[in-house]
């Protein structure tokens, strides 16, 4: 019995060694790819393969839906949108900061086809209000951008019982997407959806401990790198479910960009990078990038960063075979999204 019970310690102690060794090994790969390749001279670097002609295409008649579209990368997007004449609705939580960011955009671009709709993107009652309420408009949507997003380093659980990063960053992000299925098959075969993920899903493998509940200690930084793991798998399997509908599904990167949202949850973090950031307007570029070109320039499922399809993984950091279980994640989501209330 002192045997197995010695065997199964050893066994033990090795994987959380080799565990603490791949996490250390992804921070660190992570680290040295992201400061050559997410800040400011990043994207100065790379903007010189860019083609100006890609971001000149009008949309005038197109129906884009932003969320999270009150500040940062969620702002420059939807002001990007409604500068070329894009009809913009954006979903914010907050309706004064909303009504804020509607005159703003308004203002700027002369385009006052830009709305307002409230909804707080961590509640699926609201989600299931917000998509009712916008379904009615009987109108087709385009172009929906999941931007919305939460970085909560302490543990939070919302009103209907979940860890509010999961909350907001993926079933809030797959409730209004599925939501919106039938809005964007009128748009077919134009219709798109791009998700704003994060580099930081490249130190973190898929999981099926959807809201870190297993782990003792709660770390909100490693949570949100699942979360943010779990939409570009997502983003991977939609194409697959959905492939008659007419959809393209895409996920991006933004770099590492000043925006309110990184100022207030990563204040170290923001501190060491400062003046060496993106702008809000540089880390949007991409999602408006998607949002404009021809459907067969583009891979439905595909990850971007910079206007390029961007891998997935990083070398030697183990995290591919993860996304085998994505179906199960799949099946776990739509269960919780069905059994939510009105």
């Amino acid at each position: 019995m002192k045997n197995a019970t010695l065997h199964i310690e050893i066994h033990l102690s090795i994987r959380a060694l080799t565990m603490f060794f791949l996490k250390t090994w992804r921070a660190s790969v992570f680290g040295v790819y992201g400061y050559l390749n997410f800040t400011r001279n990043g994207f100065l670097e790379h903007s010189k393969k860019f083609q100006p002609e890609d971001m000149q295409m009008r949309i005038e008649g197109k129906n884009c839906i932003v969320t999270g579209a009150n500040s940062g990368i969620g702002f420059a997007t939807a002001e990007g949108l409604a500068s070329r004449g894009g009809t913009v609705y954006l979903v914010c939580r907050n309706k004064e900061r909303g009504e804020a960011a509607l005159s703003k955009i308004q203002s700027s671009t002369g385009n006052q086809n830009v709305h307002l709709e409230i909804c707080d993107l961590s509640s699926i009652s609201e989600i299931k209000s917000f998509a009712s309420r916008f379904s009615s408009k009987d109108v087709p949507v385009h172009v929906l951008v999941n931007n919305a997003g939460v970085l909560e380093q302490k543990r939070v659980t919302t009103s209907e019982g979940f860890e509010l990063n999961f909350a907001v960053n993926v079933l809030g992000n797959y409730a209004t997407t599925e939501l919106m299925l039938p809005l964007l098959e009128k748009a077919a075969p134009d219709a798109r959806v791009i998700t704003v993920s994060s580099g930081g899903m490249y130190t973190a493998p898929l999981t099926s401990d959807l809201q870190m509940s297993s782990d003792g200690n709660f770390d909100g930084l490693e949570q949100y790198a699942r979360n943010k793991r779990v939409q570009v798998a997502l983003t991977e399997k939609w194409p697959d479910m959905y492939k008659n509908k007419g959809i393209g599904f895409y996920s991006m990167h933004p770099g590492w960009a000043e925006t309110p949202g990184v100022a207030k949850s990563l204040p170290g973090f923001n501190k060491r990078f400062s003046g060496n950031f993106r702008t809000s307007e540089e880390g949007a570029d991409t999602v408006i990038w998607l949002a404009l070109q021809p459907k067969e320039k583009l891979v439905s499922g595909g990850f971007y960063f910079d206007r390029a399809e961007a891998p997935k993984h990083l070398k030697l950091a183990a995290t591919s075979k993860s996304h085998v279980i994505i179906d199960s994640i799949t099946d776990t989501l739509r269960s919780m999204l069905a059994s939510s209330p009105e």
